[in-house]
């Protein structure tokens, strides 16, 4: 049974006091309120104390035990914390920290506020994926936009051009960084806010996604000596997470290591990072002429975003330095022709371009609840469909572990190109047309094949990343 209730009344409970209670907010009229949950010998004393806690009559839909489970679980999610939350109240002074606590007990990575004709909402993303937390009165929304702009520093009165801000977050267990991006929309400001953490005791390149081929290579290409590495992928694909775990094993006592990135999203004792300011100059390519006069061995750049960044980042590998960076494009090779684009000569790119990476992260089956089944094979077709040789698959079912969404956390895959001696005649002769490439590639869609064919992810995952 699928429970029929809005964000707007769900939100009216915590969370702690829905799994305490064991009740989901039906209906809330001005003297009484209506909750769904299962029959129990507890079912009066539970009706007397909500009483007492909302000065109303209180009343109850009694629907399955189970059926009311699987709904607490999807509107309520349960995390390590959960004992601590409360009811986010948006007009007081401390709404925005209790929001970004919640949102960070469950695991999310982006904070939407959005405003439309009529309704403000809040949304997480989760695992990839956004869901509906809250929903706001105008008078509302306008409340949060000022009080989310005081926080990040950013201009209250300007409502007609994006802005961009950081707030920092700290409380007895957390530190992190919040990015803050406001852009003027129809019926208002929408604010995104993008959280930050600072942890960097998880990240290892070998639980990152890396198959033992690519690992192999990945491994073998940082320990030279000069070059360039480049990651490519879309915004939240993990790219970052890459460099990080990267620059963990490149952090020696014997070696110089200096990044520029925007922002600075983890802290690495030992390394060198500047936070790009280019409001007074401190941009990509101003920040590598420095550099180079720092002694480095190694240097860490967020993003190659035009020609002359790229540039310098050719310029330092020329002169013996080993250069990490990420540049958007949709694949391994997409980025070499998108150096080319930028009028970098291709047999510069041929002779410091070490290796060329693109990841996404795909969705992981929750481990408790995935079911076997049938794999019927004409699902798959066009070019791929000789790859898909099992005869069983997995499939999402859901559970109290995964929220009963059927899936637990993502995992990187990746296409990785090593630019070997081969490859570097090709990129010099060609003019950048993939298609000549093909037999250099590993494509992203072979990764997801290889999660699918291991049971770790279902075939709606995989079906995105399939060229058809």
């Amino acid at each position: 049974m699928k429970i029929d209730t809005s964000t707007e009344t769900l939100q009216l409970i915590s969370a702690d006091q829905a799994w305490h209670y064991q009740v989901i907010p039906k209906l809330f009229q001005e003297d009484r309120i209506e909750f769904f949950t299962y029959e129990s010998h507890e079912i009066e004393i539970k009706k007397e104390e909500l009483e007492l806690i909302f000065s109303k009559e209180v009343s109850f839909v009694l629907i399955d035990e189970a059926d009311f489970r699987i709904e607490l679980s999807k509107h309520y999610r349960k995390k390590k914390d959960l004992s601590n939350s409360k009811k986010i109240d948006f007009h007081s002074n401390d709404f925005l920290m209790a929001l970004v606590s919640e949102a960070n007990s469950l695991d999310c990575s982006d904070i939407h506020f959005e405003t439309y004709d009529e309704k403000c909402r809040v949304r997480f993303r989760i695992d990839g994926k956004l869901m509906e937390r809250y929903v706001l009165q105008k008078s509302e929304y306008k409340y949060v936009i000022n009080q989310i702009k005081i926080l990040a520093n950013i201009d209250i009165a300007e409502k007609r051009l994006p802005q961009d801000g950081r707030i920092f977050f700290k409380d007895e267990q957390k530190r992190f960084d919040i990015r803050v991006s406001i852009i003027p929309s129809l019926f208002g400001e929408k604010a995104v806010l993008r959280l930050l953490s600072k942890d960097t005791t998880d990240i290892d390149i070998r639980k990152i996604g890396f198959n033992e081929e690519q690992l192999k290579v990945y491994l073998s290409s940082i320990k030279k000596p000069f070059g360039i590495i480049l990651i490519s992928g879309s915004t939240g694909s993990g790219k970052t997470t890459t460099l990080y775990a990267t620059l963990k094993i490149l952090n020696k006592e014997d070696s110089n290591i200096v990044t520029i990135e925007d922002p600075v999203e983890y802290t690495l004792e030992g390394i060198n990072q500047v936070q790009l300011k280019e409001d007074i100059g401190l941009t990509f390519p101003s920040a590598i002429r420095s550099f180079l006069r720092q002694d480095p061995d190694i240097i860490m750049l967020g993003e190659i975003r035009d020609k002359e960044t790229a540039q310098m980042a050719i310029r330092a590998s020329l002169t013996g330095h080993l250069v990490l960076s990420t540049i958007h494009t949709n694949s391994a090779w997409g980025a070499i022709s998108r150096l080319i684009d930028m009028g970098i000569p291709s047999f510069l790119i041929a002779n410091t371009l070490i290796l060329s990476i693109a990841q996404r992260l795909v969705r992981l089956l929750c481990t408790h609840c995935k079911q076997k089944e049938i794999f019927s094979k004409e699902l798959v077709q066009g070019n791929y469909a000789s790859y898909f040789t099992n005869d069983f698959h997995y499939v999402a079912t859901g559970c109290e572990h995964c929220h009963f969404t059927g899936y637990s956390g993502r995992i990187g895959i990746f296409e990785v190109i090593e630019i070997s001696g081969p490859l570097k005649a090709k990129i010099i002769q060609t003019d950048s047309n993939e298609d000549e490439f093909l037999e250099f590639r590993n494509s992203l869609a072979h990764s997801s094949i290889e999660l699918f064919k291991k049971g770790e992810t279902s075939f709606e995952e995989v079906l995105k990343y399939l060229i058809l």
